[in-house]
């Protein structure tokens, strides 16, 4: 458990370092005793500290959604991050690749809120009815730290959120099997990932179903018109200026982005 000092610490050099665009050393190793609540408790100064920047949070991003990485980090459950204003987009965007420091996409789909949710004991019928309409998103991933990282410094770093990309065609939650939303992601004209939304948990809304217990743990919960991204369903594809970016969601769809 690290004092609240070096909580402090940890937040301002994950700030530090969003600022510079140069990683700072992994936080599990500047402060080895950091617990999966300490790295929580960063990532809240953290995010407070852009809120008083003036940033606002719109909604969450639910991250370690498929087995293999909950495997991989050693962990039994996703972990979540915020997604805040400035880093929302849409589809058409030109974005400027020096806005990160090793910035990486994957394809998801995005729950926008139309009433407010709170747990405790919430299931994935209870977030279908409370969802107003689900949308094809891209989420950038980035990281603020050195690797390799431990789940601490990932939970810490705001789960690796970068940035959201938000298009295609909104649905309401029960005109499609949410299960079975595929979609290709090319870079560049070429098909470098595919992948169908079950992978997301068994069901893209389990994920969310899960934030909200997780949030109301903490005294918190979802709000109507938050965004909500559900996880991925591809593995991450590096990005860099001048890429060009189509993701294809069928019936859904499509974003298409650039990078300059």
């Amino acid at each position: 458990m690290l004092t609240n000092d070096d909580l402090r610490r940890a937040a301002d050099a994950i700030l530090d370092a969003d600022r510079s665009k140069v990683p700072t050393p992994q936080l599990s190793r500047l402060f080895p005793s950091m617990t999966l609540e300490d790295s929580y408790r960063v990532q809240d100064l953290w995010a407070q500290s852009r809120i008083d920047s003036g940033a606002t949070v719109v909604g969450h991003k639910i991250g370690l959604t498929s087995r293999a990485m909950q495997m991989a980090s050693k962990m039994t459950e996703p972990d979540y991050g915020r997604i805040l204003d400035d880093a929302l987009y849409n589809d058409g965007a030109a974005i400027a690749r020096d806005r990160f420091i090793k910035p990486r996409l994957e394809v998801e789909l995005a729950f926008i809120m139309g009433e407010d949710l709170s747990g405790p004991g919430k299931r994935i019928y209870d977030v279908m009815r409370a969802t107003e309409a689900i949308v094809p998103a891209l989420e950038i991933i980035d990281y603020r730290t050195e690797v390799p990282r431990m789940i601490v410094d990932t939970i810490a770093d705001n789960a690796a959120f970068g940035a959201i990309v938000v298009g295609g065609r909104p649905v309401r939650p029960y005109d499609i099997d949410v299960r079975w939303v595929g979609a290709t992601l090319s870079k560049n004209g070429i098909i470098e990932e595919s992948g169908v939304s079950a992978a997301i948990m068994g069901h893209p809304a389990a994920g969310v179903a899960w934030l909200v217990n997780k949030l109301h743990a903490v005294g918190s919960g979802l709000k109507k018109g938050q965004i909500i991204l559900g996880g991925s369903f591809t593995r991450p594809v590096d990005i860099d200026a001048g890429d060009v970016i189509h993701a294809d969601y069928g019936p859904l769809g499509a974003i298409g982005i650039s990078f300059t």
